[in-house]
């Protein structure tokens, strides 16, 4: 049985680090539901790209996942902050000790969610380390026990592949990245 994965896509989401982990994950054979916060289909990047997500948050939300995902984007931080449905949901895959994984500016939702450990360790967007409630590590991508956080679009593919490891395995991983002809695994 695979993994599955739920990304959740709020108007003004960052395109690349949305578009880059599903794609990434799918690639590794990661059922990936792609959910729309507002509940409507479709869905508003920060640059003006229309995406279609699979379904609604409401309806989405209700399953079990293995990872959430949230893709950062200023405006799209700021929805997804928002949002008390999300927070709950976040925090009942704290409870169930699964995947929580953030990209950008997104792991500041993680920290008004509640869900992260004292002194668990994280890393975002540069200007987002204020809204943290702890040191923000300057690197590309963090794993800290059940999260997974991304720096910037720049860090998208690591941030999908790390995500992809912990779904799947290192094989699984390695594949896709030679596959993808990247060696940010190496």
């Amino acid at each position: 049985m695979s993994a599955k994965a739920l990304v959740v896509l709020a108007d003004g989401f960052e395109d690349v680090e949305a578009v880059t982990a599903i794609d990434v994950l799918r690639r590794g054979g990661v059922e990936v539901v792609t959910a729309s916060l507002s509940g409507v289909r479709e869905v508003r990047s920060a640059h003006g790209v229309t995406m279609l997500a699979d379904a609604g948050f409401a309806e989405a939300e209700k399953d079990d996942f293995d990872a959430i995902v949230l893709p950062g984007g200023g405006e799209g931080t700021e929805n997804l902050k928002a949002s008390a449905a999300l927070a709950a949901r976040l925090r009942r895959q704290k409870d169930e000790d699964r995947l929580l994984c953030a990209i950008c500016a997104a792991p500041t939702v993680l920290v008004e969610a509640g869900v992260l450990e004292e002194g668990q360790h994280v890393t975002c967007y540069p200007t987002c380390s204020i809204d943290l409630d702890r040191p923000c590590a300057g690197v590309p991508v963090v794993q800290d026990g059940n999260v997974i956080t991304g720096q910037a679009p720049g860090s998208s593919m690591l941030f999908a592949l790390v995500v992809l490891k912990a779904l799947a395995d290192e094989k699984v991983a390695m594949k896709v990245a030679r596959g993808l002809v990247t060696d940010v695994l190496d």
